[in-house]
């Protein structure tokens, strides 16, 4: 291969400034990479939106730089600015460090700005606004309500916007807030600033063209890796779950962790220590809890053989300094390291390359499993591996639907299925977002030192990204923030901020758009049973599973985030209740296309193997390919195969026709009725327009799901958690697909 300093293999290379050429030439690069050749000449001349969409480690941030710093470099000093926004601190001190070796060489200054950069670094940026400034949304909008009045100065030159992990970003409060604050910088430079964003391969980039830039002007040019795609090694293991050596009660003391946890869950971590033990890893169980648990007991393996421990936990309730000494362990390369973890490894901080990948029960999402992979096989040469652990339950005469459909496997097999033809879910756009909307009407307040409700509506609404909010809902909107003494206004019709929002705006969390993870606790009696986050629906009466056991709410405390709930005596729980994620439609259909083929499925090994089979033998002897309606106990079961959105709208329509409804994964489960009675429900429910049918939300008791919930009305809560959880249209399909199923002279 040629290279690229000859010019004779790449003509992008030759577009690029000199001294970027000698940057590379020195670093021994021989070509570049497909999305760098294509990303120099479009982002050269700095008059375009692009994305750069590729794997993990396939240099989407060099494809970015080499051209803008080429740009940069036409002004003699650099005169302009580049504003990088990334998710997270940690991706900011990566690349801080990734482009300022390179960026020293041009005389190019590169600011990282989080909460850990002294106050005298950030002023040096602000005396001479140029280079590249690397930043989160959250210290953005600490910069726009505190500096508001010098912004125009601040980025009088700025050159581009480049926004990494772009996916991350869609369809969330932070993602709606990115758009806001970028919107409004744009707004302020008073002219076009090309955007860029940086991003792992989606399975529709019009979305996220459309998330970069909401209303283009122009197109926005997609700039999508064709590098040849990654080898793969999978391995899905199959285990039956074992109850504890030892029965917990209270008081007993000393009690070894592999007595007290499930003997599979020991069964598991032993298998992962023989497979993983002295190489580097990942491993993802599903829980923060379980990262501890099977941390530990790898760790207890190490102690056990005498060897020094190689495996550390790492998830967002860890201190800082736990989570960085697991950072340091994998990047220093010079011993055996293994991260047990959460999502909070998934995005780009760099822990240097990993050999396998393991997922511990279904991953959350598709995208999430390819992210996840992403981080393996980045050595040249090496496949990247994922090792998949699927626990199920012994059969028995009253096992439910879940288990004897192996539900945690199959959905672990379909989404692997979905991975290899690249399919990944769509982000959920489109969404109301007013807890946001809230926010920004807050810090344009705080950024102008006043502003009219008509200025806000033309930032926000007109011309910014809160397109779905009409002018109804924003008046109600504005006026519930006067109610709560968020806002005031003059007599001249100008908004100021109420005494309330004066030291909302003040206080440092104001910054973020999202609340920090605010969990419910599970309260029985005088008894509290745990915590987790609770963003789907909830009502009293309605059916849980929590902690292996049924339970029934009797009341949902919103303000105190109490959840109070009684035994149920519903059966036994199905081993496998999900992760606490949303499962897309797509997921669900292609476990249905899993179990009803007959073809083996070759990444299994051969105890998963004889799950998948009793599995696919159950679907064929319920004739779950043609039967939708079917009975288990004293429970009528709808087998909807559709995803969360969906089912737990209709669980919420069902419980509005006084049904007792459970959303089970890939069914719909009634409690205490019959097989007529849930069919003629569902017919009233199908029989509904859409607007009579979301009364049915009145009930749910956790609304305030998002920072500033509590400012706003229950309509408008409602009408934003529909927006963002539901999927009422859906479901109001689904019960008419049901019912026309089965004729009514059949039941």
């Amino acid at each position: 291969m040629n290279s690229p300093a000859s010019g004779s293999s790449s003509q992008s290379f030759d577009l690029l400034d000199e001294r970027i050429r000698r940057w590379i030439w020195q670093e021994g690069w021989t070509e570049l990479r497909d999305a760098q050749e294509r990303a120099v000449p479009a982002l050269l001349d700095a008059d375009r939106d692009v994305i750069i969409a590729a794997a993990t480690a396939a240099g989407k941030t060099e494809a970015a730089f080499f051209p803008i710093l080429s740009n940069l470099l036409r002004d003699e000093p650099c005169q302009a600015s580049v504003l990088y926004i990334s998710p997270l601190k940690a991706l900011i001190n990566d690349q801080w460090a990734r482009l300022d070796d390179l960026c020293k060489s041009l005389d190019i200054a590169v600011t990282g700005w989080h909460g850990d950069v002294s106050a005298s670094r950030k002023q040096r940026f602000f005396r001479s606004p140029t280079g590249i400034l690397l930043i989160t949304p959250e210290s953005l909008e600490a910069m726009l309500v505190n500096r508001g009045a010098s912004l125009r100065t601040t980025f009088a030159a700025l050159r581009y916007v480049v926004v990494d992990e772009l996916h991350s970003f869609i369809g969330s409060e932070r993602g709606m807030q990115l758009q806001s604050l970028i919107h409004r910088i744009e707004i302020a430079c008073a002219r076009f600033v090309p955007r860029v964003g940086l991003s792992a391969t989606l399975g529709d980039m019009q979305l996220a063209a459309r998330f970069l830039r909401p209303k283009p002007a122009r197109r926005v040019e997609i700039i999508e890796s064709k590098a040849a795609a990654q080898d793969l090694q999978i391995l899905i293991k199959g285990f039956l779950k074992k109850p504890a050596r030892i029965e917990l009660e209270p008081g007993l003391q000393s009690v070894e962790m592999e007595d007290a946890v499930p003997g599979s869950t020991v069964d598991v971590a032993n298998q992962i220590y023989r497979a993983l033990r002295g190489t580097n890893n990942l491993i993802f169980p599903n829980s923060r809890r379980m990262v501890e648990i099977y941390a530990d007991l790898l760790r207890r393996a190490c102690e056990r053989e005498g060897y020094p421990n190689e495996f550390w936990p790492h998830h967002g309730s860890l201190s800082k300094e736990l989570r960085e000494d697991a950072e340091r362990a994998l990047k220093a390369g010079d011993r055996p390291a293994s991260a047990v973890c959460t999502t909070t490894l998934e995005l780009g901080i760099d822990i240097g390359a990993v050999k396998s990948v393991v997922q511990i029960g279904p991953s959350p999402s598709v995208a999430s499993l390819r992210q996840r992979l992403g981080r393996s096989g980045r050595r040249k040469g090496e496949a990247a591996i994922l090792r998949g652990y699927c626990v199920e339950a012994e059969l028995k005469s009253d096992s439910d639907f879940s288990d004897r459909i192996r539900e945690g496997l199959v959905q672990s097999i379909a989404m692997v299925n979905l991975l290899l033809r690249r399919w990944f879910e769509p982000p959920r756009a489109g969404g109301l977002h007013v807890s946001t909307l809230v926010q920004q009407i807050l810090s344009i307040i705080a950024e102008r030192g006043g502003c009219h409700a008509s200025e806000l509506w033309q930032i926000l609404i007109a011309t910014g990204p809160f397109e779905a909010i009409d002018k109804t809902l924003f008046s109600t909107i504005l006026r519930s923030l006067g109610k709560a003494d968020l806002i005031v206004q003059e007599k001249s019709g100008l908004l100021l901020h109420g005494v309330l929002g004066e030291r909302r705006v003040n206080h440092y969390e104001f910054y973020a758009a999202f609340s920090s993870d605010e969990e419910f606790r599970i309260v029985a009696g005088a008894r509290s049973l745990g915590s987790l986050p609770v963003a789907r629906p909830l009502s009293a009466g309605q059916g849980i599973i929590f902690g292996g056991s049924r339970w029934r709410v009797q009341e949902v405390d919103a303000e105190k985030k109490v959840v109070f709930v009684l035994p149920d005596q519903g059966g036994v729980p199905p081993l496998f209740d999900g992760s606490g994620a949303m499962v897309h439609d797509e997921v669900r259909a292609e476990m249905r296309r899993v179990l009803a083929d007959a073809s083996p499925v070759t990444y299994l090994d051969s105890k998963a193997r004889g799950l998948l089979d009793e599995a696919r033998g159950y679907f064929a002897a319920a004739n779950l390919g043609q039967t939708e309606v079917l009975t288990e106990g004293a429970h009528v079961v709808l087998a909807t195969w559709r995803g969360d959105w969906v089912n737990d709208a209709l669980v919420l329509l069902l419980r509005a026709e006084k049904q007792d409804a459970l959303n089970r994964g890939v069914t719909v489960e009634v409690s205490g009725s019959s097989v007529k009675a849930v069919l003629e429900a569902l017919r009233k429910i199908a029989a509904q327009p859409l607007s009579i049918a979301e009364h049915a939300l009145n009930g749910i008791g956790n609304l305030d799901n998002e920072k500033w919930d509590w400012a706003l009305p229950d309509d408008v809560k409602r009408a934003a958690f529909a927006s963002l959880k539901l999927d009422v249209a859906g479901a109001l399909a689904q019960a008419a697909q049901i019912v026309a199923g089965v004729p009514r002279d059949a039941v």
